[in-house]
Order: C-alpha cells, then sequence, then structure tokens
C-alpha cells in the first residue's frame, strides 16, 4: 500500500469520487496494480469502441490489408521486410545508415515501443512503416508516428512478408502504398476488451473484483503538446486505460452534480450496477467475464431515465469505518491495532467479502459461505424487488430474504448464502445477483474460487513460550493432518547503501556501497516450505528490493512507494539465490539498513513450534481447530508455519509469527 492509496481513501471520505486506470499490463491475470487495487476508489479497464480509424496498405500485385491508422498517406514505395536486414523488431542503431531510404519497412512488435521502431525506421531513411502484431487478438493502435504508418495484426503482417519473399524470387521489387488513413469506419465486435487492459483476480485481496467497470480507452481523440507530433497536429488518438478512466472521472463530475449528497461508494455502485455486460474480450467472441470486464462498459444513460446511473434504484454505501475495518482485516497496517479493534468492537466486518461492495467475490470458498450486503434505496418511491441469481457453475447461491419492499431512504440488509456442489478447488466460476422492481435491475457479478480448505494465512504470538489456536474450515471429506515447520530467527541481511544514479536496477553503474547504490547478498536454501524477506525503514527513503536465482531470472521484487518492501516465496527450489538492495531514492546517504529474512525448513523435526491438536480427518463443510505452542525461545522475531496436507497431498500453510 502506497501514500497514494491513503490519500485516495480519505479523499473519498472527503467525499471525492476517485477513478484510477487498472493499467496496461494485459492480458495475464493478475496484473491490476496499486492504487487500482484499492476498493475505495473506481479502476477501470479499456474497451474498444464503434469508430475506429483505418489505414489500407496496397500491395502491387499481392494482398491488400486494412489496420489502424492516423498518419498521412504515401504513394506507391519500396517495401523491404526489415527481417531481411537483421533487424525484423526495428532496434535502435541496427538498420545501416541509408539502408532504407526511400521505403517502407516492415517491422515486427515487441522489446521497445511501438512509435520508437517508426522513429528508428525514419532515422535508417525510411519514408513509411507496417507494423505487425505477433498475435492476432492484440489490438491496433493509431499512435503519432514519425512516418506514416499502418498498425495490422498477424496474420496480415504473416501475408506481406509472404508478398515481399515472392516478389523478391521472381525478380522482381516488392511496392507499397498507404492509403485512406485516419478514414472513420465502425468496428466490429464491440465493445471488446483490449489486449493490454490489465485484469483481475486482485492480488493483495481476492475478494475484492477488479477492475470495477470499463470504459472506451481505445482509440480515443485526445490533444498534443505542441512539437511532440511529427506531423504538426494538435490532436492524436491513442489508447490505454488512462484514455479510458477520465470517461469514469465525467461521469462521476455528473454524478456528483446531480446528487451532491451521494458518497463516493454510492457513485462508484451507480455505474457498476447499471454497466453494460455485453462486453467480448480481446477475441471480439468470447463474453468477457468480471476479471476482465468488471461490471461491464459504463453505461450512462439519460439523467431522468430509469435504471441509468443517475437513477439506479438502489446503492450499496460504505464509507471510512467500512474502509478501514476492511485494511485490518487485510492486513495492511494502515491503521493502529487500537483502532482497528475499536471498529471490531462496533460489529464492522473485517472479512474482504463482507465489505459493502457492488459485486461479490470469495476466494476461497470451502464448503460454504454467507456474505453480506446492505442497500439502500435511491428511488422516488416505494418499490417491491426480487433477488434473481446466476449462479457460478457448480455452485448453489441464495438470497435472503428473496423478496423485500423498500421506501426511499429505506435500508435492507442481505444474506448471500454460496454452497459448492461440484465445482473443482482453485478455478474461477463467474455469475451474477440482480435485483429486480418496477424496472429497476441493479446487478452484482459474482466471482467464487473453490477451495478444499481454508485456514488463516498467518497467526501471531509473543512471548518465549506461547501457543495459539486457528480454525480450519474444510471443503472436502477425507484424510486430513497439520505438521510443524520451524520456528526459525530471522538472518539479517545489514548494510550501508546511498543512492543509485540512475535509478535502474539492473544496469551498468551497479555497485555496493554508498556509492553504487545496490547491494548483493546470496541466500542459499536447500528443503525450505517459506521465504520471506522483508524490510520497512520510516521515512522519505525508498530502498527496493529484487531476488534473482542461480540463472539470473527474478523470481521477486518489491518495488513499493517509500521503504516497506516484502518478497515472499512458497516452496522455493532448491538454489542459491540473489537478493538485490537497491536505493532507488536515498536523498540523505549513506542509510543504515538491515534486511530480515526467515527460511522455514519443510522438514518437521522435533524443534521450538509443535502441533498440540489437530482434526484427524477432514469433512465437507466441517470446521476443526489446530492447536499450536513454542517453546525456549530467545529475543528475536521468528518465523514458522503449520503444514496442511489432506488426500491431494499439500493443501497449504498457515505461517506462525512470533515475537
Amino acid at each position: 500500500t502506497g501514500a497514494d492509496d491513503i490519500a485516495f481513501l480519505f479523499a473519498a471520505d472527503a467525499g471525492v469520487f476517485v477513478a484510477t486506470s487498472a493499467g496496461n499490463s494485459g492480458p495475464g491475470d493478475d496484473t491490476v496494480g496499486s492504487p487500482a487495487n484499492s476498493p475505495w476508489l473506481t479502476s477501470v479497464g479499456a474497451s474498444t469502441q464503434t469508430p475506429f480509424y483505418r489505414g489500407t496498405v496496397r500491395t502491387k500485385g499481392g494482398p491488400r490489408v486494412t489496420g489502424a491508422s492516423l498518419t498521412p498517406e504515401l504513394r506507391r514505395t519500396d517495401f523491404v521486410d526489415a527481417e531481411d536486414l537483421g533487424n525484423d523488431l526495428c532496434l535502435a542503431d541496427t538498420f545501416a545508415p541509408g539502408s532504407l531510404d526511400g521505403k517502407v519497412v516492415l517491422c515486427r512488435r515487441g522489446a521497445i515501443g511501438r512509435a520508437a521502431k517508426g522513429d528508428n525506421a525514419a532515422a535508417a531513411g525510411a519514408v513509411g512503416m507496417v507494423l505487425y502484431n505477433n498475435v492476432d487478438e492484440d489490438s491496433l493502435f493509431t499512435d503519432t508516428h514519425a512516418v506514416p504508418t499502418v498498425h495490422i495484426n498477424n496474420t496480415d503482417g504473416l501475408a506481406l512478408k509472404s508478398y515481399i519473399d515472392d516478389q523478391l524470387a521472381a525478380g522482381a521489387t516488392p511496392k507499397v502504398a498507404i492509403r485512406n488513413t485516419g478514414k472513420e469506419v465502425r468496428a466490429k465486435g464491440t465493445p471488446s476488451m483490449t489486449y493490454f487492459s490489465s485484469r483481475g483476480e486482485n492480488g493483495p485481496v481476492p475478494d475484492i473484483i477488479k477492475p470495477d467497470v470499463t470504459a472506451p480507452g481505445h482509440q480515443i481523440l485526445a490533444g498534443d503538446s505542441p512539437g511532440v507530433n511529427a506531423f504538426g497536429d494538435s490532436f492524436q488518438a491513442i489508447s490505454g486505460t488512462s484514455m479510458s478512466s477520465p470517461h469514469v472521472a465525467g461521469l462521476f463530475a455528473l454524478l456528483k452534480q446531480a446528487h451532491p449528497e451521494w458518497t463516493a461508494a454510492m457513485a462508484k455502485s451507480a455505474i457498476m450496477t447499471t454497466a453494460n455486460t455485453r462486453v467480448r474480450t480481446e477475441d471480439r467472441s468470447t463474453r468477457a467475464n468480471p476479471f476482465q470486464m468488471g461490471a461491464g462498459e459504463i453505461r450512462p444513460g439519460k439523467v431522468n431515465a430509469q435504471n441509468s446511473s443517475f437513477k439506479p434504484g438502489l446503492v450499496y454505501d460504505a464509507g471510512l469505518f467500512e474502509y478501514a475495518a476492511f485494511t485490518c482485516g487485510a492486513d495492511y497496517g494502515i491503521f493502529t491495532p487500537g483502532s482497528c479493534d475499536f471498529l471490531e468492537g462496533l460489529g464492522i466486518p473485517t472479512d474482504a467479502s463482507d465489505l459493502n461492495y457492488p459485486s461479490i467475490g470469495v476466494a476461497e470458498l470451502a464448503g460454504s459461505q454467507t456474505v453480506k450486503r446492505t442497500v439502500t434505496s435511491v428511488a422516488p418511491k416505494y418499490i417491491s424487488y426480487t433477488a434473481k441469481v446466476k449462479a457460478p457453475e457448480g455452485y448453489h447461491v441464495e438470497v435472503s430474504p428473496k423478496h423485500f419492499s423498500m421506501y426511499p431512504g429505506d435500508v435492507q440488509e442481505l444474506e448471500i448464502t454460496i454452497t459448492n456442489v461440484d465445482a473443482p478447488a482453485g478455478e474461477w466460476r463467474f455469475g451474477a445477483m440482480t435485483l429486480e422492481g418496477w424496472g429497476y435491475a441493479v446487478r452484482s457479478p459474482i466471482a467464487v474460487k473453490g477451495a478444499l480448505f481454508d485456514a488463516p494465512a498467518a497467526v501471531s504470538g509473543e512471548g518465549a513460550t506461547g501457543s495459539t489456536d486457528f480454525d480450519v474450515l474444510f471443503g472436502y471429506t477425507g484424510s486430513y493432518s497439520a505438521a510443524p515447520h520451524g520456528v526459525v530467527p530471522s538472518d539479517p541481511k545489514a548494510g550501508a547503501i546511498g543512492q543509485d544514479p540512475d535509478q535502474t536496477y539492473p544496469s551498468g553503474d551497479d555497485a555496493p556501497g554508498p556509492e553504487g547504490g545496490v547491494d548483493l547478498y546470496e541466500i542459499p536454501l536447500s528443503g525450505a516450505a517459506f521465504l520471506r524477506i522483508a524490510l520497512e525503514i520510516p521515512g522519505p527513503d525508498d530502498i527496493d528490493l529484487f531476488l534473482t536465482d542461480s540463472s539470473g531470472t527474478l523470481v521477486g521484487s518489491s518495488t513499493n512507494g517509500g521503504t516497506d518492501e516484502l518478497i515472499e516465496l512458497v516452496l522455493p527450489p532448491d538454489d542459491r539465490y540473489t537478493l538485490a538492495v537497491h536505493g532507488w531514492s536515498v536523498p540523505s546517504e549513506p542509510l543504515a539498513y538491515s534486511v530480515d529474512t526467515w527460511a522455514v525448513p519443510l522438514a518437521s523435526p522435533s524443534g521450538p513450534l509443535a502441533v498440540d491438536s489437530a482434526p484427524a480427518s477432514a469433512e465437507l463443510g466441517a470446521t476443526g481447530t489446530v492447536s499450536a505452542s513454542w517453546a525456549g525461545l530467545t529475543p528475536g522475531s521468528y518465523l514458522g508455519a503449520v503444514s496442511h496436507t489432506g488426500d491431494a497431498g499439500l493443501l497449504g500453510l498457515t505461517l506462525v509469527e512470533v515475537d
């Protein structure tokens, strides 16, 4: 959690509606980053829109293909494949000077930015470029290139490569022209998610579905800085979640004007529960799921229209206390333990699944779980509602009460019980709950992942001798055993570090100590169940951590703002790892530090940690208690684990933290 996450939390409390980009790291899972993964602001994915700015590539005696373009046209000229020049990615300083004079070059996506490829081609004398994707599902962009350019898909790019090869084999010169760039046509399969849009699950807290919504974020008309655009235009058509998020900010402004009394959570709820769910994935045919589109693409509607974002009928509201309790349950460390105890004493739920959110997520469902939601009526009259559910495949979902009636301003609590009937463990399934009445349809997406068991990720205690108890909920019937691992003291890595001059790791100026800004430590691991590396230093300094294996592959990193860093590996392979302590920002150098490292053993010898009692077997839907204790510790910080093993082998670990 960074300073911006916390600032946005208090902005929401002050009545500020915040929209933020979900990120451009798709299409992989778990790519929504901070602050978009926080529940108190609205994270926005990027989807396509109907208008598409087209350019056409016309060859002489070969294929004619279309793609995205907003640059000038180009008359027929010589056409070359960058791969034939040993540089199919059109990287810098790899074309011989003048090797592309007067030619259009075919370049492949990858390694560097799209516009940079055009710059490199222009520097080598090219007068045009055709850029092709590595996969057809990837988005097509209308960048402001240095030379006339059309961006095309992979299939068409390979067709042009074949054309060039065939022409050269026949002793002819390949020719190409770029035509009708910027012509607006209707795109097919819209709205669909862009290839780059970041997706869930939400890594830090999987029970909170992210992104929240999607909005148009592809080929969006935007201003351009003077002197930047190669063709002197004062506009561009660009893509990104930084283009989609302002759509939601604009809608928030309208909602704020229409409903100045609404909280940020009410505004978020209004746009989520009225969103358009007919959104497709980047393949432009498959229906998108909540980890891709959130609740759907925003659909504001008219200000006075029923079931629009301005008149949603019901809203899910939450404020500072609810969000603060959520951070306590998620162990964010924003609020003091005393504040967390106060909130818990008020009965405010700390479980992320019970946060009063417009979507419903349960990340580890073993058997059955009941989550709670509260809706507030913002409708103009007394209305009766019925809860209708499309249950995730393999689950049964029951809402209580199923039927209810509300006057304007009334509040109704709902209990949603989700039961695993025959869904597999470890796989997300999706559904929805819709509250219908008098023309309103208040829709909430549901995401559930089954689990063989549910136990705390970590428990804590203190003292040279002590004990702890925790519950385990079973999602299967069969064998079960709990075993101790550790506890072990920290093995600190201490030093003093300065500012890395180029703030980049790794790079050529890396050197240890106050001058170079990068210290390296070997961490040999053999038979480890869990590795934790932690560093926390209050203040303005910013130290980051990077962990690589013996092959130099990055296996973990922590680059939070400030110095509050954590790397954790479960069942790390035996290897000699290297920890890099990186001085990203150290204004008052040198800065003394001590990095704590704990390697919890996988073996379970008799030691400081013992499992005193545990269930002898597992029964579907049953809860059992595990009791663990430790003795003989000297002052320090210790880490151990209790492993959970069933019919399928190791099910997971519960960490045991002892001070």
